[in-house]
């Protein structure tokens, strides 16, 4: 079981409320299949609809929050200020992707992550999807003004995006890992991995948030799947089973917490605890760079130079460099390793597995 950034406020603790998002919807048709006849808003809000009253059903004390539930254009600025204003502890986006070409298949995960320089990102394997998807901030109205000068077809806006430490990165890794595993063997086959892109709607989002590809409607098998109402129904039972493993993790950590010695605080703690990490037998301190779903070669590379110290945990690879018995030192390499990976962060490795801090 990972554990990651939780509040400690007694009266909050359990995971009450939840906003899915179907993607695209009124003027904003999203993926268009090639024939013109299917199109994204209505297999995302199909499948998004159905998740949240399985949700509702089973889970009655959980708040459900839409961000549309009709085929009406919502501004991608709106959506996140639905999922705050609402105070969600959780944000599902849900979308259908495409390319030019009809063979790519298959579903993958998305977290915020870097994806601007490939040179040194191992998550940029597809911009040209990060461009598509937050290109609809282009069809409404003063854009330019809204969105300070972001601009979804420039590359250079994302840089900024890389620079931000989202505080909610191992969260958001932990549903990725449980969607992916639950989506397995389901009416969309192929597995692409879990990935790190600056999506838009996911750097706004104040709590853990994922977005999902669920088939390319460019793909003659992908689309047929998607077309039939029975197989978006078990593609939506099986993100309410990722739903329903998470809400367990989240609501049974809590127990562990209140069992610490450390008073209550507002301010979130981070401690993540993993007991597939090799056990060390003294606190050791590093950076991780970054985690994938895929085992990657330490020769690749996208080190560097660096030998990364490599930990599973469930379905994640997390790759860790700059590794140290001294604290002193590891933030010393922190130090240099932040400038060749901006979204990384200092770990303590210890007995009881991996831990972030400042």
């Amino acid at each position: 079981m990972l554990l990651g950034l939780f509040p400690l406020r007694s009266e909050t603790l359990k995971l009450r409320t939840v906003v899915i998002d179907a993607g695209h919807g009124g003027k904003d048709a999203g993926a268009v299949s090639k024939d013109k006849k299917s199109y994204e808003k209505t297999f995302t809000l199909s499948i998004a609809s159905s998740l949240a009253e399985k949700i509702r059903e089973e889970f009655p004390d959980v708040k459900v929050v839409m961000t549309r539930t009709t085929d009406k254009f919502v501004e991608l600025r709106d959506r996140a200020q639905i999922a705050n204003k609402a105070e969600g502890q959780l944000f599902i986006s849900v979308h259908i992707n495409s390319s030019v070409s009809t063979s790519p298949n298959g579903y993958s995960v998305h977290i915020l992550g870097q994806s601007s320089n490939k040179n040194r990102d191992l998550f940029a394997y597809n911009m040209d999807v990060v461009k598509r998807e937050n290109s609809v901030i282009l069809l409404e109205d003063d854009y330019s003004t809204k969105y300070q000068g972001f601009d979804p077809s420039d590359e250079q806006s994302y840089i900024f995006m890389t620079l931000m430490q989202n505080a909610h990165l191992e969260q958001s890794l932990l549903v990725a890992s449980v969607i992916s595993e639950k989506l397995k063997g389901g009416p969309i086959r192929a597995d692409r991995g879990i990935w790190q892109n600056p999506f838009y709607v996911l750097w706004k989002t104040a709590m853990p948030a994922v977005l999902v590809e669920l088939g390319f409607i460019s793909n003659q098998n992908d689309l047929s799947i998607l077309k039939q109402e029975n197989k978006r129904e078990d593609i939506a039972e099986r993100l309410f089973q990722a739903f329903k493993e998470y809400k367990g993790i989240y609501d049974s950590s809590l127990d562990i917490h209140r069992k610490e010695e450390t008073p209550v605080s507002d301010t979130p703690r981070v401690q993540t605890q993993a007991p597939a990490a090799p056990q060390a037998a003294t606190v050791r301190y590093g950076t991780q760079i970054f985690a994938s779903s895929r085992s990657i070669d330490l020769s690749d590379e996208m080190f560097m130079g660096y030998v990364p110290e490599v930990i599973n945990i469930g379905s994640l690879n997390k790759y860790i460099i700059g590794v140290f018995e001294s604290e002193e030192e590891a933030r010393k390499a922190n130090l240099q390793i932040k400038k060749r990976y901006p979204g990384c962060f200092m770990v303590k490795l210890g007995s009881d597995g991996v831990t972030r801090f400042k």
